[in-house]
């Protein structure tokens, strides 16, 4: 048995161009870039580093991308890798790896009173305040249901009802 599964969560890099190949299947790419924090055996200091994925939908939920997706979004995508290669116009053979999504979960926050998703701003960290400052502790944070899209393959358009938000 083989498996070929990426799971990534991460933020978008850039908006999704939405185009339509000549049979008129649409098709979405974007870039998401995931990043990684450890701390360095040898120093002890804390590095960081980031990958950037290539993403490409088609269908239902490549629409679905061009239409609610933004720079800065954060994602959860699920899908498959796949390497394409080509002959560049300098005659050398051209390799891109990429993700060809099969399922995504948007992680941004539907803000309240709203009827429309809109991505969250990029959230700027607040300085915790210290024990002396303070002693009333925060109210935990209640789970929210977090927006799914299941594509069914055998409807040919979107509906806005079966978008769940």
């Amino acid at each position: 048995m083989d498996l070929n599964k990426a799971m990534l969560i991460g933020n978008i890099t850039r908006d999704p161009e939405l185009r339509s190949t000549p049979s008129g299947q649409s098709v979405a790419n974007f870039g998401l870039a995931t990043n990684r924090v450890w701390k360095d055996p040898n120093s002890g200091e804390r590095k960081e580093s980031a990958e950037f994925h290539n993403i490409v939908a088609w269908g239902k939920l490549a629409e679905i991308c061009g239409q609610y997706l933004r720079k800065g979004s954060k994602v959860f995508v699920e899908g498959r890798i796949q390497t394409r290669s080509w002959q560049g116009q300098d005659g050398n053979k051209r390799y891109m790896t990429e993700v060809v999504m099969e399922n995504m979960i948007m992680l941004d926050r539907k803000p309240q009173g709203t009827s429309s998703f809109q991505p969250s701003a990029p959230r700027q960290a607040q300085p915790s305040p210290s024990p002396q400052t303070s002693s009333a502790r925060p109210a935990p944070l209640q789970p929210e249901e977090i927006p799914t899209i299941q594509i069914d393959e055998s409807q040919d358009e979107v509906k806005i009802e079966d978008i769940p938000f």
